[in-house]
């Protein structure tokens, strides 16, 4: 009886080896886990999406622009029009200059396929479809669900604010809020609002391949209007350019 039960404890505790295949399962399983452990093994850089500036260009702009340890936080920022609030960058879209608002001249330059109000003077934007740049998905644009696309301030206009457009001039910062050429573009909407205000070092394109392109924008935008990149924008940018064509 003794011995009996002796032997059960061994059949019990008994594990046969792996096998071949077992064995290689568990060794990339530890692998796997081991590189995400190390936040991501080494992968393939994203091909840049085309017309994405070259890497000489980029790194031009980054020996062009000013840079600044830290954003800074005056305060005052305000971009709200009602008569309480400062409107600091004037009406939202509109220079004084233009006809057509800088909502619709953006939309109406980007998008295909695209359908105008009736009586607007090819001005208001009824449907159309976007080629996003952040995503790279294509996305209808319907004025009567107007959020699915929305207009992004590439250079965001609360860090304007803190890094030097406080001190600017109220038209210079009208004209920044509308540069539709330099500083705006037409962008994923769930896109637009997960950036918020925030500059490179903290958020990039989701889609990789469109981090070359964002990069030229944002910095053309800096040296165009002399604002300053911090110091950890900077290096975020830098290591952006290294894979661009």
């Amino acid at each position: 009886m003794r011995s009996s039960r002796g032997g059960s404890r061994a059949t019990r505790g008994h594990r046969p080896p792996l096998s071949r295949r077992g064995l290689v399962t568990a060794v990339v399983a530890v692998l796997l886990a081991g590189c995400a452990l190390l936040a991501g093994c080494a992968r393939t850089p994203a091909t840049p999406a085309p017309g994405s500036p070259t890497r000489a260009r980029l790194e031009q702009l980054l020996t062009e622009v000013r840079v600044v340890e830290h954003r800074t936080r005056p305060g005052g920022y305000d971009r709200g029009c009602l008569a309480t609030q400062a409107c600091v960058f004037g009406p939202a879209w509109s220079d004084g200059r233009h006809d057509c608002d800088a909502r619709n001249r953006v939309l109406g330059a980007q998008l295909t396929a695209v359908r105008f109000r009736p009586g607007s003077r090819d001005c208001i934007v009824l449907t159309g479809t976007l080629s996003d740049p952040y995503t790279g998905r294509r996305i209808p644009f319907d004025r009567a669900r107007a959020r699915a696309v929305q207009i992004d301030h590439v250079y965001p206009l609360a860090a304007a604010w803190d890094l030097g457009a406080a001190n600017w001039s109220l038209p210079q910062r009208i004209r920044f809020a509308n540069d539709v050429e330099v500083n705006l573009l037409a962008v994923d909407g769930g896109s637009n609002e997960d950036k918020g205000d925030r500059t490179p070092a903290d958020w990039l394109p989701p889609a990789p391949a469109y981090h070359c392109f964002y990069a030229g924008k944002y910095l053309t935008a800096a040296t165009r209007y002399d604002l300053p990149l911090t110091t950890a924008d900077h290096t975020a940018l830098a290591a952006v350019a290294r894979h661009c064509p």
